[in-house]
């Protein structure tokens, strides 16, 4: 309880640890809120249901909290939002001129405050893909102050968790994306960080996943604990093994 893990994937797709600790939480009974910016709905469902998870019912009996984020957008620009009073969009930076995050947390907060007939575990958030944030005009600033607003609400007042993706490629040079995931692996108690294979493409291996466990937050002059493994990402599962000790080796 009350950890940040970071998800991290550099030229490749991280998307299948998204999926998994989406499905490892509800089936945990934790109370979810799913900030999804990069897919459908329909896309999230369709996957979960190969990990033995549905949506849809997690949604119905309040357990889920999903904000389809692309949905969301198209009717902000669009203007078929249909706004309830007192409750302006999540995303309601994109139609102002300032990119204030502050009701995309407000959205966080409601959701996972409990009330008195909750009976779920922990909350929990999840945001896939916190980057596409800065492509929608949100200011480095702003990402940063929404995710530590985040930390103080979920972490620390509640006792929950949280975990985010993000995309990061040094070759694009972009200085405001490399400056927000910089700044969370320094914040993070866990970063999984998934890399694709520097010598191009393999059948038996799909990348290689580096796992950084931050003694250095609670233990001043400690070294992370860095572990290192490759894995193959299968239909319902992933397999991980030592580097160089795949089956396709051995």
């Amino acid at each position: 309880q009350g950890k940040f893990t970071l998800l991290r994937d550099t030229r490749t797709d991280g998307s299948f640890l998204v999926h998994h600790f989406l499905s490892f939480y509800l089936r945990a009974g934790c109370k979810v809120c799913f900030v999804a910016l990069l897919q459908s709905f329909s896309h999230y469902n369709i996957v979960a249901q190969k990990l033995g998870v549905n949506l849809t019912a997690a949604k119905e009996r309040g357990q889920l909290v999903f904000l389809e984020g692309l949905k969301s957008c198209l009717d902000l620009l669009f203007g078929e939002e249909e706004e309830q009073p007192g409750q302006p969009s999540p995303l309601q930076f994109l139609s102002e001129s300032t990119s204030d995050l502050r009701a995309l947390f407000d959205f966080v907060r409601v959701s996972l405050t409990p009330t008195d007939s909750d009976s779920w575990k922990g909350p929990v958030l999840l945001v896939d893909d916190l980057t596409v944030l800065l492509s929608l005009g949100a200011t480095p600033v702003a990402v940063l102050d929404f995710i530590h607003y985040c930390r103080v609400s979920v972490c620390s007042q509640l006792k929950g968790n949280i975990v985010v993706l993000v995309h990061s490629n040094e070759d694009l040079e972009d200085e405001e994306n490399e400056l927000v995931v910089n700044s969370l692996c320094h914040h993070s108690d866990l970063i999984l960080w998934a890399e694709g294979l520097a010598t191009g493409f393999c059948k038996d291996v799909h990348g290689q996943m580096k796992i950084i466990k931050r003694v250095s937050l609670q233990q001043v002059g400690e070294q992370d604990l860095v572990q290192v493994y490759q894995y193959k990402i299968q239909d319902r599962n992933v397999t991980f093994f030592a580097r160089g000790l795949s089956a396709a080796v051995l």
